[in-house]
């Protein structure tokens, strides 16, 4: 009765929440609003014994991920009612792109049917030896394992594609010449001086440390006397 009761409770503020991200007005709630999801999601996956999921779900996405929305949302100087100047315009655009979307999903809804062994495998006894984080393990690395690698691929392209689309050169940046710096001798960076004694390095132009600039003068008055002579000139 408590497991239905937390279960129906934590899927209600995740319902309103998923709502929430897409509809507030202002970016920053919408993340706020997506780290409630995320809680709750982890919260369902408790309940269903998947503890590992749960945490990953709290510390990947809600620790990492979300955190990174808003920082970008927060630090991104964003007009937002120039944004929405033009949402009547690319609204049939909007609405054909979800239209598609939704037939998708009816055709995946409408498609999709248990596997005949799901039956056995719910009642099936978990071993409660093996940990769920060791049962998750075994079923990615040998029933799909390509998918996950091919996942993996995916996400590592997409990394190198906004590195190269966000890295501009500015012109004044100072690169780094590894092969120039491997190859460069003792005798390129040091040089052995024979100096008498008490000379120092002041007898040879090193100066330490670097002597200050003298303040500019200040310009001169031509053809003016100061107002202190002219009182004198007034009164005499």
């Amino acid at each position: 009765m408590i497991a239905q009761f937390a279960f129906y409770l934590f899927a209600g503020i995740l319902l309103v929440a998923a709502g929430m991200v897409v509809s507030a007005r202002n970016p920053v709630h919408s993340v706020l609003w997506l780290v409630l999801a995320f809680f709750n999601a982890a919260a369902l996956f408790l309940l269903a014994g998947a503890e590992f999921l749960a945490m990953i779900l709290i510390i990947v996405y809600v620790g990492a991920v979300a955190v990174l929305f808003l920082f970008v949302v927060m630090m991104l100087d964003i007009n937002f009612a120039q944004l929405r100047e033009g949402f009547q315009r690319y609204l049939p655009i909007g609405a054909t792109i979800g239209a598609v979307l939704l037939i998708e999903l009816a055709l995946v809804l409408g498609g999709w049917s248990l596997a005949p062994q799901a039956g056995a495998l719910r009642a099936a006894p978990m071993d409660p030896n093996v940990t769920n984080t060791v049962q998750i393990g075994r079923i990615l690395y040998t029933d799909y394992i390509l998918p996950f690698q091919a996942a993996g691929l995916v996400l590592l392209v997409a990394m190198i594609g906004a590195i190269v689309l966000t890295l501009r050169d500015r012109g004044f940046s100072r690169n780094q010449n590894v092969a120039e710096q491997i190859a460069r001798t003792p005798a390129d960076t040091l040089e052995l001086l024979d100096l008498p004694t008490g000379v120092g390095i002041k007898g040879i132009g090193f100066l330490r440390p670097k002597p200050k600039a003298l303040p500019p003068a200040e310009p001169a008055h031509i053809g003016h006397d100061s107002p202190g002579h002219d009182d004198k000139k007034g009164h005499n």
